[in-house]
């Protein structure tokens, strides 16, 4: 259920989610890494699990075989375009990239999951609800606490070390334009608090309905759906605060700066070019 953040450029956020030294070390452990994780939520045991790892294998297979090539495109594009540049375009496509390419696999994944989740149980379910409650108490501990210029010097630390793994050691000038955007862009933890809450319900009535074959993938490529106007207003505000810092660093990106992003982009592209020819092959012998 967590959201992840703009990044370098938007589609950054897509990179992230499947992407990072260990590209293929990660995939090739998949399907224990999400029955390991999905077990956390759910208390599913015998014939039911038996079920979810199925069901885990064939979203794995689909995962390679459809979203794989699409994601290698999608970072040979992004290497190309910091090599020439970013532009708020650049970033504006970035984001709408990232957003289909999230949309095709959480619709993937809730259709795939969804007979699960319509065969749990009222306890089962007050399980999955009192991880939520656990989840709540972590996102407020690690993105809430202190006050607001101690959140401030947080997310200043953490961008720097993201923008740091992609571009090398920023400058001074470079880490001034970061500092600005720490201290000016809105604070949206406590809203976004408030908004997993909120979604955490509906998923919630959905399963108590046993809707989930219905309505599951809906609910989950809504995630930036129905906000409340407060806290939409703050998360555009958010993200041109993010692009406005993004434009300012590469107005000033050396040469081996933005080497260092375009390779890292291409090495994202290898992985997935070799994790989805893996999966062509595996599909030929089957």
């Amino acid at each position: 259920m967590n959201r992840a953040r703009l990044a370098v450029l938007a589609s950054l956020l897509l990179l992230a989610l499947v992407g990072c030294s260990a590209t293929q070390l990660a995939y090739e452990n998949g399907a224990t890494l999400l029955r390991w994780r999905a077990t956390g939520y759910l208390d599913v045991q015998g014939a039911q699990a038996q079920d979810l790892d199925r069901r885990i294998e064939r979203f794995l297979a689909w995962h390679r075989r459809t979203a794989l090539p699409q994601y290698a495109q999608l970072a040979e594009s992004c290497a190309r375009r910091v090599e020439h540049g970013i532009t708020r375009a650049d970033l504006e496509w970035g984001y709408d990239a990232f957003h289909a390419q999230l949309e095709q696999s959480l619709r993937a994944a809730a259709q795939e999951m969804a007979p699960i989740m319509d065969s749990l149980s009222p306890e089962q379910i007050a399980h999955l609800e009192q991880r939520f409650a656990e989840d709540n108490r972590e996102f407020a501990e690690e993105d809430l606490a202190g006050d607001p210029a101690a959140r401030r010097k947080r997310r200043f630390e953490r961008n720097v070390t993201r923008l740091e793994d992609w571009f090398g050691p920023l400058t001074a000038a470079q880490l001034a334009a970061v500092r600005r955007y720490s201290e000016t862009a809105p604070l949206t933890g406590a809203l976004r608090g408030r908004d997993r809450q909120r979604r955490q319900a509906d998923l919630l009535l959905i399963l108590r309905a046993h809707e989930a074959r219905l309505r599951l993938a809906d609910w989950a490529v809504g995630w930036d759906q129905n906000r409340t106007p407060e806290y939409a207003a703050a998360s555009r505000a958010h993200r041109e605060a993010y692009y406005d810092m993004l434009l300012e660093i590469g107005r000033t990106l050396s040469l081996e700066q933005r080497a260092s992003a375009a390779a890292r982009f291409r090495r994202f592209a290898r992985d997935f070019q070799v994790l989805a020819k893996t999966e062509d092959a595996a599909s030929r012998r089957r």
